[in-house]
């Protein structure tokens, strides 16, 4: 199962490359932001991340209601953050 799983913005690149890193359940990767170029994401902002990339802004007590019901779900949150320690997209 994939999930869109909320992170926090802690450090956007300089330059090109449209990366930053999010902060996730205390996993940090590097995403894509390019899909947010019209609504740039700054430090501090949440994001919703789907395989490597900030599909859209959210504030952040939508951000805590989600990653409250993701970790109802169990195994599949689990599973999800496994998947996101593991990718490496920089």
């Amino acid at each position: 199962m994939c999930l869109g799983i909320p992170g926090e913005i802690v450090d956007v690149a300089p330059g090109p490359g449209d990366l930053a890193t999010v902060d996730v359940a205390g996993v940090r990767r590097a995403v894509n932001i390019g899909l947010l170029a019209d609504d740039p994401v700054r430090t501090g902002d949440w994001v919703l991340v789907h395989v490597g990339f900030a599909m859209s802004k959210i504030d952040e007590a939508e951000a805590a209601a989600t990653l409250h019901l993701l970790r109802g779900l169990g195994q599949a949150y689990t599973d999800e953050l496994s998947a996101l320690a593991d990718s490496d997209i920089s």
